[in-house]
């Protein structure tokens, strides 16, 4: 059994107002993402204010859209508690409603400026995944996001460090630190991202491998887990949002790939 001294989630206080290390990280997350996306869109010769400008509107529409897929999934609870919907302070928000609403307002954004969408979502890819590596680690200080009760023969074979498994370890039972596994995967998938890079892929389809492989991990590693969010009975909403993201991407690669080839085909004649 692990001797717990949990990480305090909270890094400081300003008077009443305290900082949690959730937020930190969440924000650090953004700010080096930011800094990538913002390298490589000048690099491809697109204007430096683009991306804040961008930003101005997705930060803050991926936060009410995060916020509000979260209690859509737990109305249970908010239809008789509706004054904490708006609470967002208290905790509740969902990776996947922030995403939805980005990419919404990307799509639209890009559309106003006259600037492919796929161009830009290839080029945030990267940023995305550094993103959700770092935010990840908020979970961590929080003692959240984790899985089921290991069992004793993991705790004897593991090679994951004991200040991980420490601060898993709540109220004397040690859990699976499943925000750890999904961190690991997409640091996995950025690095593939950038070797892909190499590869002379059509535009979009960088976007649409970042959706497949984080969606794969995302399937199976909420399947561990003990916060997830329900459809109906045990069906797991970030596991059916997973799937139809799977095959909506993987659809439209086909579809794409096919239109491409019959344009070719008929050009030629």
């Amino acid at each position: 059994m692990f001797n717990v001294l949990a990480i305090n989630p909270i890094a400081f206080s300003l008077g009443s107002l305290e900082v949690r290390w959730y937020g930190i990280l969440i924000a650090l997350g953004i700010v080096l993402a930011f800094i990538v996306v913002q390298k490589e869109m000048v690099k491809r010769g697109m204007h430096p204010d683009f991306l804040t400008d961008l930003l101005i509107w997705a930060v803050p529409i991926a936060i009410v859209s995060a916020r509000i897929y979260y209690v859509i999934f737990s109305w249970d609870y908010y239809k008789d508690n509706p004054g904490q919907i708006i609470q967002i302070w208290q905790g509740g928000i969902a990776i996947h409603g922030a995403l939805i609403g980005a990419f919404i307002t990307t799509y639209f954004f890009t559309k106003k400026r006259g600037i492919s969408f796929w161009k830009v979502v290839d080029i945030a890819a990267a940023g995305l995944l550094i993103g959700q590596i770092i935010g990840r680690w908020g979970n961590y200080m929080n003692q959240e996001a984790h899985g089921g009760p290991v069992s004793e023969k993991f705790l004897e074979t593991t090679i994951i460090p004991d200040w991980i498994m420490n601060q898993m370890t709540i109220e004397g039972v040690t859990y699976h630190p499943t925000f750890l596994y999904e961190s690991m995967w997409n640091i996995v998938g950025l690095i593939i991202i950038i070797l892909l890079r190499k590869v002379n892929l059509k535009r979009g389809e960088m976007f649409l491998f970042y959706l497949v492989w984080y969606s794969a991990g995302r399937f199976f590693i909420e399947g561990m887990r003990t916060d997830s969010l329900y459809v109906i009975g045990e069906l797991r909403a970030a596991q059916l949002v997973s799937v139809i993201t799977i095959i909506v991407a993987i659809a439209v690669f086909i579809v794409r790939r096919y239109v491409q080839k019959v344009n070719v085909k008929y050009q030629d004649k």
